[in-house]
C-alpha cells in the first residue's frame, strides 16, 4: 500500500516541472506526511494545465457515503498473493470503483518521496522511499472522481494512487506493493483521454528499482498530526549502497531534464 507520501516542493517548482500553472488563490505549504483525507496537489485530466487540490482517498461518484480508497490495485482482484513476477491482466479496468476513472479520469500526483513499512511492522518501522539522483518531484499514476455529499450538497474531488506488485526496493523492506511512478515522457499520455486503454494499462508496471532507494526513519510519522521535515531524518543507512555516478546523465536518461 502507499498511504503516506511527501510533497515539500513549492508550487513554482511544480509549475516548472509539469508545465502547468497554479491559480493565484491556491494555497499550498510543504507537507511531510500526506495521509488519507488530506488535500494535496494533482494535475487532473479535467484541467490538465492547472494544479488543483483534491482529497487523498477516492470516493466513487455512485457511493452513498464518503470513502477513502487511497490505493487502486492495477491487477484488481487478480494476483491475490502479490507475486512480483505477475504479468497478467490489469483488471483495474473492471473494478466498479475504478473502471470509469481509469478510462477518463486520470491524474498526476506530484510527490518528492513516499513512506512505507514492512507487511509485519507497517508504520511502526517506516522507511522513506525515494528516487535517486535528485529525480524529484516525480508523479504517481493516479485516478480521480467527484462525489456529491447527499446531505450537504458539497462536491468533493478525490484521488487514489495506483499500485503494482513490489519491485526489488520494496521487496527489500518486506513490502508487497509499489506505487506506479510515471516517466515524464508518459505523463501527457496518462492525462490524455484519447490514449487507448491498452496503452494506459501498459504503463501500470513497477518503477525501475535501479533508480530507487530507501532508508529508515522514526515512527513519529505514524501519526498524521506530525508534519515537519525532521520526520524524514534517517535513523539508519540506506537499504542499498549508492555508488557515485553521473547524476545529470541519469536524470536525462529517465527524462527528468536539467531542471530537477
Amino acid at each position: 500500500m502507499c498511504g503516506r507520501y511527501v510533497l515539500a516542493s513549492k508550487l513554482e517548482t511544480l509549475e516548472t516541472r509539469f508545465g502547468v500553472t497554479a491559480p493565484v488563490d491556491l494555497k499550498w505549504e510543504a507537507n511531510y506526511n500526506i495521509s488519507p483525507g488530506t488535500l494535496a496537489p494533482v494535475i487532473a485530466s479535467n484541467a490538465p494545465n492547472t494544479i488543483q487540490l483534491f482529497r487523498f482517498g477516492l470516493t466513487p461518484f455512485w457511493a452513498k457515503n464518503s470513502m477513502l480508497l487511497f490505493n487502486a490495485r492495477s491487477e484488481g482482484d487478480r494476483n491475490p498473493n502479490n507475486n512480483p513476477d505477475y504479468k497478467g491482466a490489469r483488471d483495474i479496468i473492471n473494478k466498479p470503483a475504478f473502471r470509469k476513472p481509469i478510462r477518463s479520469q486520470r491524474c498526476l500526483i506530484p510527490a518528492d518521496c513516499f513512506i512505507e513499512g514492512s507487511r509485519q511492522n507497517k508504520l511502526n518501522k517506516p522507511y522513506v522511499v525515494y528516487l535517486k539522483y535528485k529525480m524529484y518531484p516525480f508523479s504517481f499514476a493516479g485516478i480521480w472522481d467527484s462525489w456529491r455529499n447527499p446531505e450537504t450538497g458539497q462536491e468533493i474531488y478525490s484521488f487514489a494512487i495506483i499500485t503494482t506488485p513490489a519491485n526489488a526496493v520494496l521487496q527489500a523492506i518486506s513490502h508487497d506493493r509499489c506505487p506506479v511512478i510515471l516517466k515524464p515522457s508518459d505523463e501527457k499520455l496518462w492525462l490524455n483521454p484519447d490514449t487507448p486503454l491498452s496503452k494506459i494499462t501498459e504503463l501500470l508496471t513497477p518503477p525501475d528499482p535501479e533508480i530507487m532507494n530507501a532508508y529508515p526513519i522514526s515512527n513519529q510519522i505514524k501519526s498524521p498530526k506530525n508534519n515537519s521535515k525532521e520526520l524524514l531524518t534517517p535513523i539508519g543507512p540506506t537499504i542499498f549502497k549508492e555508488e557515485e555516478t553521473n547524476a545529470i546523465q541519469i536524470r536525462k536518461q529517465y527524462g527528468f531534464g536539467r531542471g530537477n
